[in-house]
Formats: structure tokens, sequence, C-alpha cells
């Protein structure tokens, strides 16, 4: 390895901060969402610019490093953080502009959603974005983009208009309708399989300032007429609502009684952007679906929505998952949902598992259009492990997946965004035989050496 003096001296050409390791700052830029992840890169470049990533690209290969690349460091595997590698740090580039006029915004590739919220939100505007507003825009509208406007608006990645992305070679091309049309198609839902995006423009809707939240809770043992109910209001749910679902163990919460705080509980309801006296109208009907034992119905600001599930423990915290598509929920499937791999749905260390209704102009988009698949799905269901303790790794992810197996044989695939430790099969479930062969198309004109290889992988047709 060379030394840093010779190290740093590749790197002349930087704006920004290149970072090794013992520098102030590297530690911070190396941790991510999941507690799991504990990876030391060679060095780390905050990029500023696209020049910069280009730049660190076309060094890192000259170098023999591998190459991740980092925005809001969600992905649950932590692929970012590449052990004795470069890692591509794109969070000093987290502009946004917007043109209220155009209805339009430009978005730097390391803004966080929160700043892009915010930004559309002065002129009454957004696009379908997560619900987490730590989260990175990239990750999310490379691999499709799920948020509470997406049964009004599309996806994330059906709002972006262009792209601007550095190739493996460290070249800057545009992919567009009009420019790359192939590029354009494989950036919405492909992942980051084929470069660096370092700006997205995407297309802003007016949607008002408010929203509109609604959760109701019961026992477990008590929650599975309900949960149909629930289901079959979804099927009618105007496009405004975005119906979900939640089981796990309670914690403290001024939602819950003193009683039912430490108790298994599920919930359903609905989030709510739009009209909100007619988002109003749902409530009774979701009520009289069963007594509650508690609720909560709120009407925040559209940006406070979009911060209700920021996790205030910021990135303390192990985390695993499992994700699942269903086209249809059968009454079986929802038991298992509330069982959560046990016999009961009691028991120590099980993870909790959120349910989340699609279709509406998701479903909309003809399946061929964009390397997004499984545009017919009606929900999608996560079984999430959180915990501190690294001694109760094991048990802890060996939960997650006992619970998620329960419930693969009525699923339909799954989201690209969603996937973990599942590798290859993991992909090919994400992807259609013939997308993937698309997408390995796609892989072979612009990333042939597999660069861009720490993430949910689509390998060249070479490797």
């Amino acid at each position: 390895m060379a030394d840093v003096t010779d190290v740093v001296g590749a790197w002349e050409s930087i704006e920004g901060d290149v970072l090794l390791p013992g520098a102030a700052g590297y530690d911070e830029a190396r941790t991510v969402w999941n507690a799991m992840v504990d990876r030391r890169p060679r060095m780390i470049v905050r990029c500023r610019s696209a020049a910069d990533v280009a730049a660190a690209v076309r060094a890192a290969r000259a170098d023999g490093l591998e190459v991740g690349v980092r925005c809001g460091g969600h992905g649950i595997l932590g692929k970012a953080v590449p052990d004795d590698g470069l890692m591509i740090d794109l969070r000093p580039m987290g502009d946004v502009r917007v043109d209220p006029q155009r209805r339009r915004a430009w978005v730097q590739g390391g803004a966080m959603l929160g700043a892009l919220d915010l930004a559309a939100q002065q002129h009454g505007l957004a696009t379908t974005a997560g619900n987490v507003s730590h989260t990175g825009v990239g990750g999310l509208t490379l691999g499709g983009g799920m948020g509470w406007l997406a049964r009004q608006l599309g996806l994330s990645c059906d709002n972006v208009v262009a792209f601007e992305m550095v190739t493996a070679e460290g070249s800057l091309v545009r992919a567009s309708d009009d420019e790359n049309p192939d590029l354009y198609w494989g950036l919405r839902g492909g992942g980051g399989n084929f470069g660096v995006v370092t700006e997205f423009e995407f297309r802003l809707h007016p949607v008002g300032t408010q929203a509109l939240v609604a959760e109701f809770f019961y026992p477990v043992d008590d929650a599975l007429p309900v949960l149909r109910g629930w289901r079959d209001l979804a099927a009618q749910a105007p496009r405004e609502a975005t119906f979900t679902a939640w089981v796990g163990d309670a914690g403290p919460s001024p939602t819950l009684p003193p009683e039912l705080q430490g108790t298994v509980l599920a919930n359903v309801g609905f989030v709510w952007v739009g009209d909100i006296a007619a988002g109003r109208r749902l409530v009774p009907m979701l009520r009289e679906l069963g007594t509650p034992a508690a609720e909560r119905v709120v009407e925040p600001s559209y940006v406070d929505l979009q911060q209700m599930d920021d996790t205030r423990e910021e990135h303390a915290l192990r985390r695993y998952w499992k994700a699942n598509y269903f086209r249809e929920l059968p009454d079986e499937a929802l038991q298992l949902f509330l069982l959560r791999g046990t016999a009961d749905g009691h028991g120590d260390g099980l993870p909790a598992a959120s349910l989340q209704a699609y279709g509406g102009a998701i479903a909309d988009v003809p399946e061929d259009d964009t390397a997004f698949s499984h545009r017919t799905t009606k929900f999608e269901c996560i079984a999430a492990a959180r915990w501190t303790d690294a001694a109760e790794d094991d048990a802890r992810m060996a939960a997650a997946r006992t619970y998620s197996a329960t419930l693969e044989p009525f699923a339909s695939g799954a989201y690209v965004n969603a996937l973990g430790d599942e590798g290859q099969a993991g992909v090919r479930r994400a992807y259609s035989p013939d997308k993937l062969a698309r997408l390995t198309a796609l892989k072979d004109t612009y990333d042939p050496d597999n660069v861009f290889h720490l993430n949910q992988n689509i390998p060249p047709s070479t490797s």
C-alpha cells in the first residue's frame, strides 16, 4: 500500500475532503444506520461535485480500490462502507433547487429526503419520497422509491425527468427519455449498479401542506378480524390514502395507556395526503372494525408527516430485516403476520412487522416501462428487528428469518431496496428474468468490470 503522502497526492484534483483512518471526521463518515456495520475504508472522499466523483472513481480504479457509495447510509447491509477500499461520501452534495413555476426540483446526489421536502413545501409542492427524512434521495429513488404519495403520483423513480451520472470510466452522462433512454429505463429501479448519480431532476406536484394520520390499536389476540376488515377497506380506498398495519411489542408511547405498554399489540390505520375533510370520512370506517384499546388521529403538516418515522436513536441500533411483496393477503397470511413466526405471537426478541398498501398510480405504469418490478403488488411487508447487544445478533436475525419464511408461500417477489443478505436469490425475486437480462445488458455497457458491485448486484454477463 502506498504511504499517506503518495495516497493524498493522487487525489489533489479533488476539492472535497479526503479522510484517512484517524483523521477528524473519519469515524463519523463511516458510521451508517445499522450499528452492526463497523468497517474501515482505506480512505473516504467527501465529494463536493460531479467532478470530484469522477476523479475519485478514476483514481480508485487506478489504485485497485474497491468502491462504495454512501448517501443516507440506510442500506441494511452497509455495503457503502468497504473494508480497505474507497468510500465515496456524497453528503456534501446536498443542494436542492426548486422552480415552482415549472414544478421541477434539481436534487444533488447526496441530498436527504428532508431537504427535498422542505424546499418543495415552501411552494405547497412535493414529489413521492420515502417515510424517513434522513434517508438519501439517491438510494431510495434508484431502487424505486415508495412513499406516502406513491398511490397518487407514482413512485419516486416515476417522477424523475432526468439523471446525471458518473460512469465507471469516470465520465459524466445524462439519461432521460431523449438521452440514453435505455439507461434512463435502468436507473428507474435498477439500483446503483450502473454508476454514481450526481443529480436528479424531479417533477413536483401541488399537494398542499397538510396530512392526516389515523392508527387504531388492539391486543394481538383480538386483531385478526380487524385486519380482515382493514384489508377489505384498503382495496376500495381513495388514492390519497395509504393503508398501514403493524404488529409488535409496544414500547412507551403517549398514545398508549400504561397497561398496554410492554404488551403485544397490532394496529391498523392509514396516512392521507390531500383534502383533509375527505380523509376524515375514512376514520369512522376504521374505528368501526373493532373496539380499539387506543387510537391516534392527528393532522400534521406534510413536513412533520415525513419526519414521524425518523430514527431518534440515530445510528446506535443494530438492525436486520426481511421483506416480501404480496398480490393478495388471504386470511391465513394475516394470521401468520400476527403470529410473528411463533405459535401465539408472543415471545422475547421477536421482530416487529409492518404492512403498507401499494396500488393506485404505482400500478398505472406499465410493467415494462421501468426496471422497477412487481407493479401489481398490493402490499409490502417488512419484518424488522432492532437491538443493542451484539450477543443477540444471531438470535435476532434467526427470528426475523423464521418469521419471513412463514409468509413467503404467499409472497410474490420483493422490493430491491428492502433486500438484505439474500444475495443473488434476492435479486432474482426483485426482477423478472426478462428485466434481469435487460439490466445485465446495461451493466455490460456501463460497468463491464463491475466496479459498482457493493449493492444488490446485477453482475455483467462476463463475470
